[in-house]
């Protein structure tokens, strides 16, 4: 899953509009009360970070999953681990996956949690400080260049001009990766002891075992493992296939139990925005009256902002896992965007939300964070990572686990 910072700022644009419903020549009626949220119970997160122009929400927000992990093991709050250097081992083995298979494979900077965790396992971790990933006169992340630089050397190498691949071509890819991002260490310093990536990785407290990865879809049967078919997911990496009243109640639990959880989502509904719902339209154009004269002098903005959600709850769709199946099948919902759900809150009418942590900056009204309605989530929940011990243990039987 990718997402592109600067792009979806302009899709988020209509998002803070202002719904006024009146007639030309009459008194405004009274602007709605807004969203005013009350939390139920939030976690600990480290601050928002800001993937700027890059596809790398996936990192960001699996780093993320994993600082508020190290945290619960007694990390210090402002721990920063480095997105760039699971990004530049991400990218090494995806170009050796790609040749090997003749380009038939997805080439790009967006991947998935089970990424995260490969290179975790494989590699180690690194702090920020040690690989910030700013080699190329930039002070914040922007990867279009190294994403057109590397797809064209992989390419290249695919095609196998010399009829046998060399032994330079992955040090010649490498090299252009670390020309950009840093090199990444086999040692380093860091607060006055000598690590490597895996020690440093072990010092926090956290096991890449420990991590699971869960969806829920029909097409596959429920309670075995599964390959989730979304181009991100380069690696092929195994997912568990859950009812959806299950997973939610994973989500719960983990939750209300002091756990954080990585979540993908697709962010393509209208009602993308600071709070993402799924609104009940047709509810929602009858509560606003079937007299027409009642969007007489409304723009269209502030119609689909009264009828999105956007600006004040409202209904919202029921939703079933049929319409998950449908929506993935006919792929209105994929793999747009990675983020970090650490809390739950409600509305004034009672409604719960998900308390998400975005990697867009703090640039909207929450400092960074959004509120997911359930029902959102339920309708436009990709995949999630949890710890395994967040996950109630009826299920975890079901699971094999």
């Amino acid at each position: 899953m990718k997402i592109v910072r600067n792009i979806s700022l302009l899709l988020l644009a209509g998002a803070i509009s202002v719904p006024v419903f009146a007639q030309k020549g009459k008194k405004a009626e009274e602007k709605p009360q807004g969203y005013v949220f009350t939390t139920v119970k939030a976690n600990p997160v480290t601050e928002v970070k800001d993937q700027n122009e890059t596809g790398t929400c996936w990192c960001f927000a699996g780093i993320s999953f994993l600082e508020s992990e190290a945290i619960k093991k007694g990390a210090p709050q402002d721990l920063n681990i480095s997105e760039m250097f699971v990004v530049s081992k991400s990218y090494t083995g995806r170009a050796i996956k790609y040749v090997r298979l003749d380009e038939h494979l997805k080439f790009a900077s967006g991947s998935d949690f089970g990424d995260v965790l490969s290179v975790f396992a494989e590699d180690g971790l690194v702090p920020d400080s040690v690989m910030p990933g700013l080699n190329y006169g930039e002070k914040a992340h922007i990867h279009w260049e190294l994403t057109e630089v590397l797809n064209g050397y992989v390419k290249a190498a695919a095609k196998n001009p010399n009829r046998k691949l060399s032994t330079a071509w992955v040090n010649g890819f490498n090299n252009i990766v670390a020309a950009y991002l840093g090199a990444t260490p086999e040692k380093f310093t860091f607060e006055g002891k000598e690590y490597t990536p895996k020690t440093y990785a072990q010092s926090l407290g956290i096991n890449p075992d420990d991590y699971i990865l869960i969806t829920s879809y029909t097409h596959t049967p429920f309670y075995e493992k599964m390959v989730l078919d979304v181009p991100d997911n380069w690696r092929w990496s195994e997912y568990y296939n859950a009812p959806l009243d299950e997973m939610v109640e994973i989500m719960d639990y983990a939750i209300e139990n002091g756990y954080t959880v990585g979540w993908t989502a697709d962010m393509s509904e209208k009602s993308w925005g600071d709070v993402p719902t799924i609104p009940d339209v047709e509810a929602n154009q009858k509560a606003a009256g079937s007299d027409e004269a009642k969007w007489i002098g409304v723009s269209r903005e502030e119609k689909e902002a009264a009828l999105y959600n956007r600006n004040s709850p409202g209904p919202e769709k029921k939703i079933t896992q049929e319409m998950r199946q449908i929506a993935y099948d006919n792929k209105e919902t994929t793999d747009d965007h990675a983020m970090h759900i650490f809390g739950i809150a409600k509305d004034q009418n009672g409604t719960k939300y998900y308390m998400v942590k975005n990697s867009w900056g703090p640039s909207n009204k929450y400092n960074g964070n959004n509120y997911a309605s359930e029902s959102y989530v339920r309708y436009k929940t990709m995949n999630i990572m949890v710890n395994k011990a967040a996950v109630p243990a009826h299920i975890l039987k079901k699971l094999g686990l």
